[in-house]
């Protein structure tokens, strides 16, 4: 069995579309065939390429899975790719220019806060069903304005407290934190000297550093100075591995702690050697090999970590949460009924509002009141051995 196949019956052992198929495939009268068009707005250029170009790729596998599963009904999605260029500005015009195709179902934006932030009253003017994989707690709130935008991926307040929680295990009393300047990092860094104040821990420093910053020795030094017990790095995965090369240059000997959003290739790389014995807060499918697949739903996370890395030679840890976005608006779009050829984005919507998913990414749930879905429980701590990420323990 091919690993495409076998990546598509896993996913039907979930159950997540199948169960849509016996309301949607068949309705009233003739079989609808016509495409599900869902677009894209990714960082494909720009500071952000990185993980763009990996949210592109787990969407073009994700697609080819589901239009070879038959689980679609007869349809078949067509994926629109935008790129932003890792602008808001232009993120902005691609939204619109989604938005205005009356064949586009949904859009899935990439991970630029700022991006997904700036466009959310369009996204509800124009009424469109928009999953970001942004992080910031702004994308989707307050959910009165925010009705048709939607959030997957690790909450600030969650990984602060998943962090904190190991810290306190390993009896980590002062810290400092390099955090991105963005208004995820600046969220990140006040919910963690949050948990980190009712833990009993102190934060000796922090320092921000532009998204554009490729030299991060001064902020760096200035953390190592104060003589840390741990070293918080709140930043994206490029700048988190040069603040680890900055650290170890910097004689630091305490522990190297990474928040969700440093995380990124499987294979650490270059860094590996600064890295080692780091950890990182994450979702349990960057490591899934290391699992014991005793459910359909970690089996389906398993084999979509074999496909992704048997078709790209690398696993990226954030590849789950544009397969998981595609799969919600895929499974949406079937459940929403309506007359063959039409798009209704009102009902879209509300479907998405209430979807639940024990997705690769982890479980998640969409509710009227919280439209941000990865639920706490996805998060766990990942430690570096031997040049990649490992399940801690």
């Amino acid at each position: 069995m091919s690993p495409i196949r076998s990546a598509s019956v896993a996913a039907l052992a979930s159950a997540v579309l199948a169960t849509t198929l016996t309301g949607c495939q068949f309705g009233e009268g003739q079989q609808d065939t016509s495409p599900i068009v869902i677009a894209a707005d990714l960082e494909l250029s720009g500071a952000a390429a990185p993980v763009g170009k990996a949210y592109q790729r787990a969407l073009d596998l994700k697609v080819e899975q589901l239009n070879s599963s038959g689980a679609l009904g007869g349809r078949q999605i067509k994926l629109r790719v935008a790129d932003n260029r890792s602008d808001a500005s232009e993120s902005l015009r691609n939204i619109n220019d989604f938005s205005n195709d009356s064949h586009v179902s949904a859009i899935i934006m990439g991970g630029c806060n700022e991006c997904a932030v700036g466009a959310a009253r369009t996204i509800v003017d124009k009424r469109i069903p928009t999953i970001a994989l942004a992080s910031a707690s702004g994308v989707t709130e307050p959910v009165a304005e925010r009705r048709y935008v939607f959030k997957l991926a690790p909450n600030a307040a969650d990984t602060a407290a998943t962090l904190t929680d190991e810290l306190s295990r390993r009896g980590i009393r002062k810290v400092a934190v390099l955090n991105s300047a963005d208004s995820y990092g600046q969220e990140g860094l006040a919910a963690l000297r949050d948990q980190v104040t009712k833990a009993g821990i102190k934060v000796l420093r922090a320092e921000s550093v532009r998204s554009t910053d490729t030299d991060v020795n001064d902020p760096v030094g200035k953390l190592v100075d104060r003589k840390p017990d741990g070293l918080v790095l709140w930043t994206p995965p490029e700048q988190a591995s040069l603040a680890a090369d900055s650290a170890r240059q910097a004689k630091f000997a305490g522990s190297l702690f990474f928040d969700a959003s440093a995380a990124g290739d499987l294979f650490l790389g270059g860094s590996a050697r600064s890295t080692e014995r780091a950890t990182l807060v994450f979702t349990q499918t960057m490591v899934i090999d290391d699992v014991i697949a005793t459910t359909p739903a970690k089996a389906a996370r398993r084999q979509w970590f074999q496909d992704y890395t048997a078709r790209y030679g690398s696993y990226n840890g954030f590849s789950s949460f544009a397969a998981d976005a595609l799969q919600l608006i895929a499974d949406a779009v079937l459940r929403s009924g309506g007359k063959a050829g039409t798009v209704d984005r009102e009902a879209i919507r509300n479907i998405l509002e209430t979807s639940q998913l024990d997705g690769l990414s982890g479980p998640i749930r969409m509710t009227p009141d919280n439209h941000s879905g990865l639920m706490p429980q996805a998060l766990t701590t990942l430690v570096a051995r031997g040049g990649r990420w490992r399940l801690s323990g």
